[in-house]
């Protein structure tokens, strides 16, 4: 069986600073994403643009949805965080709170895609960046791509695994290209009967 690509999806929870086409957009996203039958996505469980994107990817009802929440229990998710449970196939309560549910979120995944966010998108956005990961960034009326570029030129660090566009579609497409390429550098080799067992490599 084929092993399956997942694409953790980063944004704000409250849109309405965003612009009247962050909604589209990020639907577009899921769209995209969905168009690919080798990528799920993950998400924190939450509201605004994950969730407009886990929207546009099962609107066909197909695909894989992964919640992760920074909630211990169903009832703490929707009481406490005050978040929904729709478009996900699975939720994966947490209880490490925002900080521990984004670091899961993202190493989890096998390449992120922001869209409009702050604080914890920037969060998100610098654990993808220390991991080393494909990383989209998708452009739009919002200024959070302006704010990632000054990180990254105030980094004095290169990286090619940052992607910026504004076409959803070409973004998750060239996200996916780097991640092929990734992967196709990365190989695994099951033991045979002359190899040591876990434990003698333990020690």
């Amino acid at each position: 069986m084929k092993d399956k690509i997942t694409i953790s999806i980063s944004g704000a929870a409250e849109i309405t600073h965003c612009g009247p086409s962050v909604i589209q957009k990020a639907m577009d996203v899921g769209r995209a994403i969905a168009s690919h039958k080798d990528v799920q996505i993950s998400t924190g469980a939450t509201s605004g643009f994950p969730l407009y994107v886990a929207q546009g990817y099962k609107e066909n009802g197909t695909g894989f949805s992964i919640g992760l929440s920074p909630a211990a229990s169903k009832r703490e998710h929707l009481e406490t965080y005050k978040m929904p449970l729709l478009h996900n196939d699975v939720v994966i309560y947490t209880g490490f709170g925002f900080p521990g549910r984004d670091m899961m979120l993202v190493r989890s995944s096998d390449a992120i895609i922001l869209g409009c966010g702050r604080i914890g998108t920037i969060h998100e956005f610098t654990v993808a960046w220390e991991s080393e990961m494909p990383i989209g960034i998708l452009e739009g009326e919002w200024s959070t791509d302006e704010v990632i570029k000054n990180i990254i030129d105030n980094s004095n660090r290169q990286n090619d695994l940052v992607i910026f566009d504004a076409d959803p579609k070409r973004l998750v497409d060239r996200v996916l290209d780097l991640v092929k390429k990734q992967n196709s550098r990365v190989t695994f080799k099951a033991p045979n009967d002359d190899s040591k067992s876990f434990n003698e490599i333990r020690g």
